[in-house]
């Protein structure tokens, strides 16, 4: 691939790392990347995205719609190959002395390496993942002891949420904080030939879009849903694995006949069409900061039912009916099906909740302004170094 010439200072470069690469085919962070990593393409910026893919072999470099990609093959699974993708992308970018733009914290002893070098480092901080009992004690006390390394090495840190700034800023500095959210592209039309064909009717279905595990509520929804007869599908995305997963076979033996298990479908196309076309979203997530999939409902003008705590609050706003219990869940289901101004209202408010803070352009812009300021001090710190006759420190080394 053509590199520009070390000498070149007319466009600022971004490296983007922590994510499984672009096309986003994987969760909330690629998406964000891929989105951001856009944005800033057409802004004028040169953008290197780190890519990640199961295998070996030497490291290859491409282009995917105007952004830069380095794909680094990993032979390991799991956690383990997350730990040396990352690792490994963070001694590639550190060899050059762009800014970085990282998403998450989980490995964030690496993020050591552009501390040293003085590289500048934008980290998002996601939630607070070392909470999720899911981890088990082992991995809760790993990603605690990184959070607390990222909230030190990173230059800025973001927070997805009002309420993750707030804890944040328990950690560190209050000055390197701002709270920039996820984004989502508004649904103003969809097919409806991806309902249909699996087995939907456009307008009599809701839809459950999340990761299997307690803390999303999903049994309190199930069991709501299904303590009555609905006239309604609710339609379940996601991979359930009721013989090998007790709570996933609890999940579906709570199940009436009209819930249905779609499992995972990862075509953008598809849960787009899914979402645009149900009568609205069940959100049953209990922490973390601003949820993807909340902010995709409301992109889609979705009336939302969500789990009553801030996090959820903040992002839906008048959008949403909440609940803090199956039965609430069930009393607020049968409220929304069965008063279709009610649904009205609460998509239009969540069309507007979505316009105010949600789209990619403003999410993308907040991004791009933080990076801006260092790339302006990077310059600054170019001239104050030629200004005395002395090498520049920042001078990326970068080659064919």
């Amino acid at each position: 691939m053509t590199r520009e010439p070390p000498s070149s200072f007319s466009r600022p470069t971004v490296r983007i790392l922590g994510t499984h690469g672009v096309p986003a085919a994987y969760g909330g962070f690629e998406t964000a990347a891929e989105n951001v990593g856009l944005y800033l393409r057409d802004k004028g910026w040169r953008v290197i995205v780190y890519c990640q893919t199961t295998g070996s072999g030497p490291v290859e470099e491409d282009e995917w719609n105007g952004l830069e990609r380095v794909t680094i093959p990993v032979a390991r699974d799991g956690w383990l190959a997350t730990s040396e993708f990352d690792l490994r992308s963070i001694q590639h970018a550190s060899r050059f002395r762009d800014v970085c733009l990282t998403f998450g914290y989980n490995t964030a002893v690496f993020n050591i390496i552009q501390r040293l070098k003085g590289i500048p480092n934008v980290i998002n901080m996601d939630g607070i993942e070392w909470s999720r009992a899911r981890w088990g004690k082992p991995r809760q006390a790993i990603l605690w002891v990184n959070e607390r390394i990222a909230c030190w090495v990173g230059n800025d840190l973001i927070a997805d949420h009002p309420e993750i700034e707030i804890y944040l800023a328990t950690r560190a500095r209050r000055s390197k904080i701002t709270t920039v959210t996820y984004g989502a592209h508004a649904i103003s039309e969809a097919p409806t030939e991806p309902v249909t064909a699996r087995g939907l009717t456009p307008g009599q279905y809701l839809t459950l879009i999340c990761r299997p595990i307690p803390e999303n509520s999903i049994m309190e929804l199930v069991t709501g849903f299904s303590s009555q007869r609905r006239g309604h599908t609710l339609a379940i995305l996601g991979d359930y694995r009721p013989d090998s997963d007790d709570y996933h076979r609890a999940v579906v033996e709570a199940a009436s006949d009209e819930v249905v298990f779609l499992g995972s479908i990862y075509d953008p196309a598809e849960v787009a069409a899914l979402r645009f076309h149900s009568s609205g979203y069940l959100h049953g997530h209990t922490v973390g900061g601003t949820n993807p999939s909340l902010v995709e409902a409301l992109a889609a003008g979705n009336p939302v039912i969500a789990h009553d705590n801030p996090y959820n609050r903040w992002v839906a706003g008048e959008g949403a009916l909440y609940f803090t219990s199956a039965r609430d869940a069930s009393e607020l289901i049968g409220e929304a099906l069965g008063n279709p101004a009610l649904r009205e209202r609460l998509g239009a408010a969540s069309r507007v909740r979505h316009a105010q803070e949600f789209t990619w352009e403003h999410v993308a812009g907040q991004y791009e302004k933080l990076l801006r300021r260092h790339v302006r001090l990077r310059a600054a710190t170019r001239a104050s170094g030629a200004s005395a006759n002395l090498p520049d420190p920042n001078l990326s080394k970068e080659t064919t």
